[in-house]
Formats: structure tokens, sequence, C-alpha cells
């Protein structure tokens, strides 16, 4: 069973930084392209970021391009998006999902960041 649990969201100053986790199980996660997608309060999906790390392929979204960045640490099965540079506009509730821009198949739950001062 794929399971994507996510961690690490919380309430941050603008300006701040946060990092988010994602624990993989479930499918082999180092041959697996992996993405970050948020959601604004009362608005769609955003898609943030995906990476193919078998490919050693990074793509970002403009609005955090120089901001975020995605990793992976395949020997702890675990999905990372650090957040530097938070601006009000970043508040949402952050996905983890296994899959890229061509298709995500399974999603976590989420976890809410908030960033306000």
């Amino acid at each position: 069973e794929v399971q994507l649990v996510e961690s690490g969201g919380g309430l941050v100053q603008p300006g701040g930084s946060l990092r988010l986790s994602c624990a993989a199980s479930g499918f082999t996660f180092s041959s697996s392209a992996m993405s970050w997608v948020r959601q604004a309060p009362g608005q769609g999906l955003e898609w943030v970021s995906s990476i193919y790390s078998y490919m050693s392929n990074i793509y970002y979204a403009d609005s955090v391009k120089g901001r975020f960045t995605i990793s992976t640490d395949n020997a702890k099965n675990t999905l990372y998006l650090q957040m530097n540079n938070l601006k009000s506009e970043d508040t949402a509730v952050y996905y983890c999902a296994k899959g890229g821009t061509n298709g995500m198949e399974y999603w976590g739950k989420g976890t809410l960041v908030t960033v306000s001062s």
C-alpha cells in the first residue's frame, strides 16, 4: 500500500523558512518521480515542484523558483521541500504526491503552512 505522510508545516513570519518532509512507503521511492502541490485557502491546486531523481531533473513553478528547493533522501524514502523567504501568498496546504507533471497517482493528506506576522 502506497503511503505518503507530510510533516513540517506550521506558522512562520514573512521572510522565514520551513522544511517540509514527506515519508514515503509502499513503492520504489528511488525510481519514482515525486512532486509538491499546494492549495491556498479558497483556491485550486497549484503545482509547486517536481523531482525526477533518477534523471537528475528538477522543476519549479515560477512563483517559488529561487526560494524553494526540492530534494530526496533515498536511504530514508523521504521527500523534502526547503522553503525560504516565505511570503503570505505561500500560505497553503502542501501535498506530497507520487508522480510528476505528467500525472500524480497518489497523494498525502497535506500539511498546513501559514505565513503571517
